[in-house]
């Protein structure tokens, strides 16, 4: 499924294409994909929210798929390893922020489906020292939302731990998608209430499923003072909102690449050592960590699988807001 324009999703932006399959250059595999997780960034790269896709572009970055071959100088993964594509797909390796040990930061890094294909296709090629083995529990369509969704909500998550100042730590999340379905599970492992605010009784109903303490909509907010709070829906008026709700010395994390404009707010709500940050990107270190954590404690992915030529569909349902859990493609 290929971009060649920017556009609305309803207007079908994505085209189906025959392509011949891609050769892996040096140090690069060839990927038989089987499933794509699709994710609320592919909706920014294809509606043209973020600038400058390298058009015509095959999008997806949470691929799963097998080896099929590899490049010049690439000794591992072998042919027939089973492996998940994320969305950093290289850093420079050389610039002040690779050298210290923050490679989500680089300076020049690329991205898959939007500097490079991605897995919107049966093939793709992938930089094999960022491909992550993953868990054999997990069937493909099962770990495709871990490659993204799981790895952005868990680094958000660890942006967000505080020192709780009841003997329970209180998180909230502001938007349950595919990402915040993955990390309410991760938050409860470690022993924190979580306090879900998301739009749709549906939403919130999966909330309480996967063990909310509370679930409401829009413009109510949580019965608690939260010591630190997600937001996952790319809406900047909810900063505000959501400095409101947390404790002092809380912490309040944005884990969109792409937000709407945060509108003026009073300082009172971020003074008394409250603090407001974003999330970048990830590292390979937190997939490693995120797929381990995730064979251990048996995260549970809740998916809704789309045929590939059905990839504009499933992201208008991505839109809309109907997606119970994550939405993957399946060539």
């Amino acid at each position: 499924m290929v971009l060649t324009a920017p556009g609305p999703v309803e207007s079908g932006p994505l085209e189906l294409r025959d392509l011949p399959v891609p050769d892996p250059g040096p140090g690069e595999v060839l990927i038989r994909v089987r499933a794509n997780g699709v994710c609320r960034t592919d909706l920014h790269v294809v509606e043209g929210e973020l600038p400058e896709p390298a058009l015509p572009l095959v999008p997806g970055h949470q691929i799963v798929g097998v080896v099929e071959r590899c490049g010049p100088g690439v000794g591992a993964p072998a042919p027939g390893r089973r492996v998940g594509v994320p969305w950093l797909g290289g850093t420079d390796g050389t610039c002040p922020y690779c050298r210290a040990g923050v490679e989500n930061l680089c300076d020049a890094p690329t991205f898959t489906g939007y500097q490079r294909d991605g897995g919107y296709a049966e093939y793709a090629v992938a930089r094999a020292d960022f491909t992550l083995r993953l868990p054999e529990s997990y069937p493909d369509l099962q770990a495709a939302p871990l490659l993204c969704a799981g790895l952005i909500g868990y680094r958000a998550l660890r942006l967000a731990d505080v020192e709780p100042l009841q003997e329970i730590g209180r998180l909230g999340l502001y938007g349950f998608g595919a990402s915040a379905h993955i990390v309410i599970q991760v938050a409860r492992h470690l022993g924190q209430e979580v306090y879900v605010v998301t739009r749709g009784a549906e939403g919130q109903r999966f909330a309480r499923e996967l063990g909310a303490k509370w679930a409401g909509g829009p413009g109510e907010a949580p019965p608690v003072t939260l010591d630190s709070a997600i937001i996952f829906a790319p809406a900047g008026e909810l900063v505000p909102v959501a400095l409101r709700a947390v404790r002092k010395g809380g912490v309040v994390v944005c884990a969109g690449i792409h937000m709407s404009p945060i509108p003026e707010f009073p300082y009172d709500i971020l003074w008394g050592e409250r603090v407001l940050r974003s999330v970048a990107n990830l590292t390979r270190a937190d997939g490693r960590e995120l797929l381990e954590l995730a064979a251990r404690m048996k995260i549970r992915t809740e998916v809704e699988e789309f045929p590939l030529d059905a990839a504009n569909a499933a992201l208008v349902k991505l839109k809309s807001g109907d997606v119970r859990g994550a939405a993957v493609l399946v060539p």
